[in-house]
């Protein structure tokens, strides 16, 4: 009976029932296989070999999903046959050569009789053609990409040759009702080097068909683009137009021009002027592949009540988060110089914060209104604010900075996630706009604007490669990474009560090239690095030693990893405990106190079972290996 979860042997008639291949383990077909004829397999893990009890045929791994003869659409005039490439001499063969390079991974399961007749089969090649300086053997002529493999496809008559990603494409000849046009599309035997009606971009590699009727030509993949969508960038939805009233506009996703002549996306809200290319709209990282077009609109009125606190007069709020109520009160310099906003864990510097009043618990005004429910440029599914604790340490990254916090986090409660489980952004990356003026490149006057798409260029800040969520620049080819973006341009710094630091972003700072030292460690600075400043002052830190390595992690968490419990305390004593993994001193404003999970908990002291760590570096490999009876170091400052 035949099973459509095995494999099909490829001589099954179209016109009767499919039989399927039995895998017999043996590294040596006895009658040579089907598809290249060779008896022995090329790579090592080939051992299973596919055998047909029906037609009598054998197949190796791989090749029973390759046929021997094909006839394709991008070059439906002569049929292709299936060749192997020598990678070493160029040379190729409508059959695999029994080469001995070939049969030295299989020594273990060849027989040394066959072994030592190896140079003799040697010579039993087939339809040898040796590469030839007018004929190109190692591109594809579809897509001009290099072979990545040995096998391909080629014609015998005109040279016309397919690699095995381009042969499994098989494009349908005639897309008789289309949903984006209202006449039958006809396949293009070749490749579109004209900008697509759709998406107004020139993509060879992709198949293409045609409206001769109409001189409309479009991508396969552009053809059946969804009519009506919502993207978490936009709060109406957007409906797919094939062209657009001559008015210029920019996409708002990518921040480019859309050209009127091609299909776009736009919202059809009255004075509402967002557009969008068809491209960015239905990107993965943006669209949620949610097609609209029949579904009702949600009502406005209908949606879930997203506003985080209930206000009760007098400065005096009832914020969800909190049992208490939280007042609004003026910032006082010097009182309140240590507290920690609870939802982004940065210092409270601001005019004004809400603090309840039986315990130590500080919200940001701006934090304090961050919504319940939130559509954000970082993702595209709606998140959802999580204030409540987290006891495990793997779910503690944000997903655009890659930063461990204990402060509040936008989840997504999608199950079907392409991002995966876990996707989280914590209160500073999603407090980015969607496209400002950022004041490292505010000297052109260039906004920047989220991409969620991996960029080739190197982060103005850090000088390392994009390689997730960024901030892009709209006109040049500036990028800033989620690391420093969020980085505040006005900064508390614990031993610089003072005044606020400053962010210098690399510029020249004296004429005169002095040398500069950092305050706290009095190693020197390089200028063209970004360093926080007070010129009232004159004096200047590193990045690193105001923010350490655990700057958004606030004194009191506890949480759990593989190895213990670790809980993360405030270093402000006039003593200064050596971190266990590195031998150097907390030098930090926090340090940790790892707990073993034999051992007491105990957080009123440094008992003997705590392991001490300076930063999250040390942690990681200290929490894995089990140290008991370990007695913290502890001396004077």
């Amino acid at each position: 009976m035949y099973d459509r979860d095995e494999p099909r042997c490829l001589l099954s008639h179209p016109g009767f029932t499919h039989h399927n291949l039995s895998t017999p383990r043996s590294s040596v077909t006895g009658l040579g296989c089907f598809t290249c004829g060779g008896k022995y397999t090329v790579v090592y893990l080939d051992s299973i070999q596919y055998y047909c009890t029906t037609c009598g045929v054998e197949f190796h791994i791989g090749c029973h999903k390759r046929p021997r003869r094909i006839t394709h659409p991008y070059h439906l005039q002569h049929p292709l046959t299936l060749f192997y490439r020598d990678p070493e001499t160029g040379t190729i063969s409508n059959v695999i050569p029994y080469a001995k390079h070939f049969i030295r991974y299989q020594e273990s399961d060849i027989s040394d009789q066959e072994s030592d007749t190896c140079d003799e089969v040697k010579s039993e090649f087939v339809d040898i053609v040796p590469t030839k300086s007018d004929i190109i053997f190692h591109k594809c002529t579809w897509c001009g990409q290099d072979f990545k493999g040995v096998w391909f496809y080629r014609c015998l008559i005109c040279s016309f040759c397919l690699d095995l990603p381009c042969a499994t494409t098989l494009p349908p000849l005639t897309i008789a009702n289309p949903k984006g046009h209202h006449h039958s599309l006809l396949f293009l035997p070749r490749p579109l080097l004209v900008p697509c009606d759709v998406c107004g971009l020139v993509d060879a590699l992709e198949p293409s068909y045609a409206c001769f009727q109409c001189n409309y030509m479009a991508h396969q993949s552009c053809i059946d683009l969804p009519r009506v969508i919502k993207i978490t960038r936009h709060p109406h939805r957007l409906h797919y137009i094939p062209y657009r009233s001559p008015l210029s506009s920019l996409c708002r996703i990518c921040y480019k021009k859309v050209d009127v002549k091609y299909g776009q996306y736009s919202c059809d809200r009255e004075g509402c002027v967002y557009v969008a290319h068809s491209k960015c709209a239905t990107h993965d990282t943006v669209w949620d592949k949610k097609e609209l077009e029949w579904e009702p609109e949600e009502s406005e009125d209908d949606e879930e009540d997203t506003a985080p606190f209930k206000n009760l007069g007098d400065g005096i709020i009832d914020h969800f988060c909190h049992e208490h109520p939280l007042n609004l009160k003026k910032h006082d310099g010097v009182r309140d110089a240590e507290k920690q906003c609870e939802a982004c864990v940065f210092p409270i510097v601001s005019p004004q914060f809400y603090q309840c009043e039986g315990c130590n618990y500080s919200l940001h005004e701006v934090c304090a209104g961050l919504p319940r429910k939130l559509d954000h440029a970082l993702h595209n599914h709606t998140l959802f604010l999580d204030p409540s604790p987290l006891n495990n340490y793997q779910f503690m990254f944000c997903s655009a900075c890659f930063r461990a916090s204990t402060g509040f986090r936008y989840i997504c409660s999608e199950k079907s996630c392409q991002r995966g489980e876990g996707f989280s952004l914590d209160v500073r990356c999603v407090l980015v706009p969607e496209c400002y003026t950022h004041k490292s490149h505010d000297d052109d006057d260039h906004p920047v604007f989220i991409s969620t798409i991996t960029s080739s260029e190197d982060c103005k800040g850090c000088k390392k490669r994009c390689s997730g969520s960024h901030l892009h620049c709209t006109v040049c080819e500036f990028a800033l990474c989620y690391p420093c973006a969020t980085i505040p341009h006005e900064i508390y710094y614990r031993f610089h009560k003072h005044h606020l630091l400053t962010l210098s972003y690399g510029e020249s700072m004296d004429d005169n090239n002095n040398v500069y030292w950092c305050e706290l460690c009095e190693k020197q600075l390089d200028q063209r690095e970004w360093l926080y400043t007070c010129n009232e002052c004159c004096i200047t830190v590193h990045l690193g030693c105001v923010f350490g390595s655990s700057y958004s992690m606030k004194p009191g968490s506890v949480f759990q990893q593989i190895g213990g419990n670790v809980k993360v305390i405030s270093n402000s004593s006039n003593t200064r405990l050596f971190c266990h993994e590195c031998n150097h001193r907390c030098s930090g404003s926090i340090y940790y106190e790892g707990y073993l999970w034999k051992s007491k908990w105990s957080y009123n002291d440094c008992s003997p079972e705590a392991i001490v760590f300076c930063s999250l570096e040390c942690k990681e490999p200290g929490m894995k290996t089990p140290f008991f009876g370990h007695r913290s170091r502890i001396i004077s400052c």
